[in-house]
């Protein structure tokens, strides 16, 4: 084999190569936000002068810039007339309002308590509201319903849908 021909089979399977094989076309991971830093197994006190406001405990957590997003949240807000706390598979905790999914169960200190799948909680207006299914105790009365809207400033409950079962008592 001559080496005119060698050298021509060498640039024609480069030639062969360069046009008909595509470069790889890789994706390249867009960094929107970095996390901050995460916690495990942690729990944060927000305290002020007259004592401990928020408690708020978790199994994980990743704090972004502006929000935290929480795994097996258990959250105590103390600033009100009634200590309110909740529980639930994730949160998302973003200024002053609480984002539960996932078995969440809403109790306040005087015994009434809310079990649903969705909460948003708002620390400012001390508002709760959950837009799916939900059932409430207190005591042995039950309620429940497709949406809740509780009010702990005011003591006002809200709801839609709702079916109700009251044990009357008789006064003595």
């Amino acid at each position: 084999m001559s080496i005119n021909l060698f050298l021509s089979l060498v640039v024609i399977g480069l030639s062969m190569i360069y046009f008909l094989f595509e470069p790889m076309k890789l994706k390249k991971a867009k960094l929107d936000e970095v996390p901050q830093f995460s916690l495990f197994s942690f729990t944060l006190y927000e305290l002020d002068k007259t004592g401990l406001i928020t408690l708020m405990k978790g199994n994980e957590a990743i704090k972004y810039e502006d929000r935290y997003v929480i795994k097996n949240i258990d959250y105590s807000d103390n600033s009100k007339k009634y200590i309110v706390n909740m529980k639930a598979k994730e949160g998302l905790y973003k200024g002053d309002t609480t984002y539960l999914n996932g078995d969440v169960r809403f109790s306040r200190e005087d015994g009434l308590s809310f079990f649903s799948q969705e909460v948003i909680y708002n620390k400012t207006t001390d508002i709760a509201i959950s837009e799916v299914g939900y059932v409430s105790h207190m005591g042995l009365n039950k309620v429940s319903g497709s949406k809740i809207i509780y009010d702990n400033k005011n003591n006002t409950i809200k709801s839609e849908n709702v079916y109700a079962v009251y044990n009357a008592q008789e006064k003595n």
